[in-house]
């Protein structure tokens, strides 16, 4: 006989809750085990993370508060004269503390070369008939530039200012709207400083008209540069004492600064004196309060999430490495200091432990701000010296989250033990499936059996009801 895929449906029997109630027996204990042990896992492997997280966080604040460049920098406060902004700065880190008045006498400026009166008609006047080549130089620099046969005063100075080589010449045309005059060539060049005037020169006398007057060299140059129109250096006084720079930039004009000329200080009529701006450089507290600030938000966030996470009922609680980490962080921040100045430990520059072991700012000895006040460059130290508290507690934090730290161990452990789990449960299935063909290959002989016996036995009572005299009773 084929074999009933169904069981019960020849025998009648309710064999197919019998197999069920069987597998189940089995498997659903099995099940649940593996659903408690998956989560606790995965609720262990949270609670790390979170852990991790945390300390990562703190670490990348503790790697800024071991540079050292971080508690260097300063700040240019500057009082502007009332007539506006003269000066710009930027200091750099090794600059020393000071106050300094500042006055701008003088703006760089680069040459400007004009034309001769009636030189040019019109814009559409022609420069050159046969063409030639016009060399523009202002100190170190230079460029040529190629002037075609008939070509007008108005494609000269398109032609000059689209050169790619131009360094920095800028032409234009001023219509004077006098026959007498007719139009002008203007040329300004960007070249600052004493002795860097704007000089062209051509290969034609045909293109003397554009080049620039020199009664020694060149008497014949058309285009003049007025005596306020030639390049010159900046001039600034610091304290009294005058500075110059080609540029309007000077650098280390105080050392290790650099200050930038914007607008002319305004002249006293009288007295001839010129107005300036007052120019305070300090240590830049703001920066080094901010990450101090941070550090503190992140070492108590760490503290809150190993607090969190080892009360009675979570999962890290009662664990030897975060009781461990929590000893190690204090013993960090309590190491005795040296080559601190007066500091022999961080809680002497305005930080302490509270009750629950939070870091804070504390004033029962004195003020963070009280030690910046008079030993600045010491607080820089008993972060980021050699044996500061920031070298100590990246060292510390480095062996958790380092990619082979404690941490990332723990995560690898919990992730293999979540993955073999899961094995479990695929093979558990597995033998699920094979416990129930078995149960059904069973059953299913037992229903064929049964439903033959049914077979015979209504067979048997037909073949005796047939019988003469015989009475069912």
């Amino acid at each position: 006989m084929p074999l009933i895929t169904s069981a019960g449906v020849g025998s009648g029997l309710n064999l197919e809750s019998i197999i069920t109630a069987s597998v189940d027996a089995e498997n659903v204990p099995k099940m649940q085990q593996f659903a408690k042990k998956d989560e606790a896992l995965k609720v262990e492997l949270s609670a790390v993370g979170e852990v991790k997280s945390a300390i990562s966080k703190l670490n990348d604040t503790v790697e800024k508060l071991a540079d050292l460049d971080n508690f260097n920098k300063r700040v240019a406060n500057i009082t502007q004269p009332s007539s506006g902004d003269i000066i710009s700065v930027t200091p750099t880190s090794k600059i020393s503390v000071g106050d300094f008045d500042i006055a701008v006498t003088q703006l760089a400026q680069g040459s400007r070369a004009v034309s001769a009166d009636n030189a040019f008609a019109s814009s559409d006047a022609v420069v050159s008939a046969s063409g030639g080549t016009l060399s523009f130089a202002a100190g170190s620099k230079s460029f040529d530039l190629t002037v075609t046969a008939g070509m007008t005063l108005s494609e000269l100075r398109d032609a000059i200012n689209a050169s790619d080589t131009n360094f920095g010449v800028t032409a234009n045309i001023v219509n004077t709207g006098d026959a007498a005059i007719g139009s002008k060539l203007v040329l300004t060049s960007n070249e600052t400083g004493d002795g860097n005037d704007l000089v062209i020169t051509s290969d034609t006398s045909e293109l003397d008209a554009i080049e620039t007057y020199d009664a020694s060299t060149n008497p014949t140059g058309g285009m003049r540069i007025a005596t306020e129109d030639k390049a010159q250096n900046a001039k600034i006084t610091v304290d009294g004492l005058e500075v110059t720079s080609a540029t309007n930039t000077f650098k280390d004009a105080v050392q290790d600064m650099t200050i930038t000329a914007k607008a002319l200080s305004v002249q006293d009529a009288t007295t001839s004196q010129y107005e300036t701006a007052k120019l305070n450089i300090d240590y830049d507290r703001e920066s080094v309060n901010t990450l101090i600030d941070e550090f503190i938000s992140n070492y108590n966030a760490l503290i809150g999430q190993i607090g969190f996470q080892t009360r009675i009922g979570k999962p890290l609680n009662g664990d030897s490495s975060m009781r461990s980490l929590d000893d190690q962080l204090v013993t960090a921040l309590s190491k005795p200091l040296t080559d601190a100045g007066p500091f022999s430990s961080i809680f002497d520059i305005g930080l302490g432990i509270d009750d629950e072991g939070y870091l804070e700012k504390s004033s029962l000895v004195r003020s963070l701000n009280d030690a910046m006040d008079s030993n600045y460059d010491d607080i820089g130290t008993a972060f980021a010296g050699p044996n500061g508290v920031a070298k100590e507690l990246e060292s510390l934090l480095g062996n958790y989250v380092d990619s082979g730290g404690l941490l990332k161990q723990r995560e690898d452990s919990l992730n293999g033990q979540i993955k073999d789990l899961e094995d479990d449960v695929v093979n558990h299935e597995y033998r699920m499936q094979s416990l129930e063909e078995r149960l059904r290959k069973q059953y299913a002989g037992l229903d064929v059996l049964i439903a033959q016996m049914q077979q015979t036995q209504n067979y048997l009572g037909a073949q005796l009801a047939n019988l003469p005299g015989f009475t069912k009773k």
